[in-house]
């Protein structure tokens, strides 16, 4: 049972991976004894009664399947800290040429990848270290990409939390208002769009005729709403 005794938090990760989030999620910067006693629950009751009481383990191995050597490609989780340095630029890459070809979930996949080899190494980093700003600057560009796939993917919520997560540290990052001025936007929040494309208007007035055509738009959709609730509302008091 002693050689066991973390393997909660392990098992915690494993199912993290499995349901695709981050392998790390919830844990912070500190040793293993220190995450064994921040995390009084792991939300799965049966880690929570291992944790409590550490038993001998077995574990049945099953062979899902056999590929060729040099075929497999590791996920971000099982990397070195070196290998996702190395996997950053190439799964960069890989996401930009699947953008290209139209193909917006499987880059936004790509770049959502990159970011976790690059927040794992962060979370080893003291929080505004030269080190930690270093990599959060590597996944700034990274996170934008992500938010125009999830743009196109009108997923509108999430480009609007990433976005603001980006101004929060970095308050003249114009690509972060433009996309969270769009996102705002689609979902009706005039008031907030007009805000941030006059913020990206004071940062870079060359894009101005690109934002005058976001502008135009929502100003057409505010008309054409408003023809609608006329409509709809008219039914309503005249009966």
């Amino acid at each position: 049972p002693q050689h066991v005794v973390l393997y909660p938090m392990v098992s915690k990760s494993l199912r993290n991976i499995a349901a695709g989030k981050d392998p790390l999620e919830g844990q912070r910067h500190c040793c293993g004894i220190a995450q064994l006693h921040e995390h009084h629950s792991l939300g799965y009751e049966d880690l929570d009664e291992l944790q409590k009481n550490p038993q001998p383990l077995i574990f049945d191995i099953e062979v899902l399947k056999v590929e060729e050597p040099g075929s497999y490609q590791q996920d971000p989780w099982a990397m070195t800290d070196e290998e996702k340095l190395q996997a950053v630029p190439l799964i960069h890459k890989e996401g930009n040429e699947l953008y290209r070809q139209g193909k917006v979930p499987e880059a936004a996949s790509k770049y959502y990848d990159a970011i976790a080899c690059l927040k794992n190494l962060q979370m080893k980093e003291q929080p505004g270290s030269p080190d930690w700003i270093e990599l959060d600057q590597k996944i700034t560009p990274l996170l934008l990409n992500y938010c125009q796939c999830k743009l196109q993917c009108q997923e509108y919520y999430e480009v609007l939390d990433h976005c603001s997560s980006i101004l929060n540290k970095y308050e003249d990052n114009v690509k972060a208002y433009f996309k969270r001025g769009k996102a705002h936007a689609a979902v009706w929040n005039v008031a907030e769009a007009q805000a941030d494309f006059a913020k990206v208007l004071a940062l870079d007035p060359s894009l101005r005729p690109v934002v005058a055509k976001e502008l135009r738009s929502l100003e057409a959709r505010l008309r054409e709403k408003d023809k609608e609730d006329k409509v709809r509302f008219k039914g309503i008091f005249s009966q």
